[in-house]
């Protein structure tokens, strides 16, 4: 049951032109940048932070996909016979600086096997977090380099972030648990 709306699409789009600055000027530009999205909800997010970084710089930022599956720490409880749905990075993360995007940061599971996965992938110069929402409630020490909104929330309610490639909208709900 939806509780609150948290961001509509024109603060979700202020969220991300946000991120997309504070990446190129903590990065002094935008060289040796790409971005990788964790499948799922993360890669369209990735997607639109690097069409905003083109039209800032008018350079095109390489953006990976990633998926996480087989390196989660409660696979035993997710999923049942899992299997690699594919990663497609089809660049070199060798002197590259990864910026890592997802939509929710939470307990920080879900980094820590996407950091888990991306040294399979390559050996990175650096990597950086960005999130649309980080919600607390951390259970590893993982932060967030660029964050769209920090929401405070309950352990009883869960952010539901909707965006227009599945849910035909732009938008991130706080829904509560019943």
């Amino acid at each position: 049951m939806e509780k609150a709306k948290i961001l509509d699409e024109k603060a979700m789009g202020r969220a991300i032109s946000r991120i997309s600055h504070e990446i190129i000027e903590r990065n002094k530009g935008i060289e040796d940048i790409v971005l990788i999205g964790i499948k799922r909800r993360g890669v369209p997010i990735a997607k639109k932070i690097a069409e905003k970084i083109y039209q800032i710089e008018e350079e095109k930022v390489p953006v990976g996909v990633l998926d996480i599956t087989l390196y989660r720490d409660d696979l035993s409880t997710k999923v049942e016979d899992a299997q690699v749905k594919g990663q497609d990075i089809p660049f070199s993360l060798q002197g590259k600086v990864v910026v890592l995007v997802d939509d929710v940061l939470y307990t920080g599971r879900t980094v820590r096997a996407a950091l888990d996965a991306l040294t399979d992938v390559g050996r990175a110069k650096s990597i950086q977090l960005a999130v649309l929402i980080d919600r607390g409630h951390r259970e590893l020490p993982i932060r967030a380099d660029y964050v769209g909104k920090n929401v405070p929330t309950s352990k009883k309610e869960i952010v539901s972030v909707k965006l227009e490639e599945y849910d035909e909208t732009n938008e991130v709900v706080i829904e509560e648990l019943i």
